[in-house]
């Protein structure tokens, strides 16, 4: 089986070609933003229809949530136009497109966990170019879109790094602790993505459509990083522990508006695929290697 996947230097593309690298009767190719940009339909049709793949899996995102507010036009053109053109091509040869999305499509003001069904509201830009991005996937006929949340990986940019590096400067900090949802490893993304993609491959029959994937338990950013540290502390990481204030969101004010609930049911693709919740805190064993 042929794979695609293209934001291949990002958290979870980087997960996604390490695991594949080595697995057996898959052939992978994995591209960074400098080797295929999405934005360019010419080239998106002309590599997918020389390359052939059964299922794409597309990893490429512009995530900088809040210069998204200023920077629309490379926002969508990354989340809504990429997609599109990539469903297209998959649509033209028969692929599957496998599409990352976000909690960021919900205004987060529900009480309890979001489910696939629920009504989309995106609060800003970043959220509004994801939500226009699951629409142009579904050009697809056979995709899969996976809404995900709070992703951390030892790749790339993420809340655990932040909180490594800010400990190391800071004695004290303020984290929010009004905003809620489920912390998601990226290996576990990419692992869900990967399960799904071998599904694909088997010939099984699959129900396209979309799917909630994010981490249990449900916390905070404030209770997340009480955790960080306290695993940074138990594995020697960290010389000290800071002192973690919780703080109001209106403490800390940002241009994009984040939702205040992000917790994801995520019991669809459990029944359906057999994948269960993200389970965080064990991927913090690991926290050495997000230095």
């Amino acid at each position: 089986m042929r794979i695609l996947i293209t934001g291949s230097n990002g958290q979870v593309g980087d997960c996604l070609t390490h695991k594949l690298s080595n697995k057996v009767g898959i052939t992978v190719l994995a591209l960074d933003r400098e080797e295929l940009d999405i934005t360019n339909r010419d080239s998106v049709v002309k590599l997918i229809g020389e390359f052939q793949p059964r299922v794409i899996i597309n990893a490429a995102a512009y995530t900088a949530v809040d210069k998204a507010e200023s920077d629309s036009d490379v926002c969508f053109a990354i989340n809504r136009d990429g997609v599109k053109n990539l469903a297209i091509a998959a649509q033209k040869t028969g692929a599957t497109l496998l599409h990352i999305s976000t909690d960021y499509v919900f205004d987060g003001d529900k009480d309890g966990e979001y489910l696939e069904n629920d009504s989309t509201n995106p609060q800003g830009v970043y959220g509004q170019s994801k939500f226009e991005g699951e629409l142009a996937a579904q050009l697809c006929k056979k995709h899969i879109i996976l809404r995900t949340a709070w992703v951390f990986g030892e790749n790339g940019h993420n809340f655990v790094k932040t909180m490594l590096r800010l400990g190391t400067e800071r004695d004290q900090l303020g984290v929010v602790s009004d905003q809620f949802g489920g912390p998601t490893y990226a290996g576990d993304i990419a692992n869900a993505l990967i399960h799904i993609a071998e599904c694909i491959g088997r010939g099984e029959a699959i129900d396209y459509g979309t799917y909630h994937f994010s981490g249990l338990p449900h916390v905070s950013w404030y209770e997340f990083a009480k955790t960080i540290f306290g695993k940074a502390m138990e594995y020697n990481v960290l010389p000290q522990c800071p002192e973690v204030n919780a703080i109001p969101t209106s403490a800390y004010p940002t241009p994009a508006k984040r939702p205040a609930n992000s917790k994801l049911d995520c019991g669809k693709i459990e029944r359906t695929f057999g994948i269960k919740s993200s389970d965080w805190r064990s991927a913090l064993d690991n926290i050495q290697a997000y230095r």
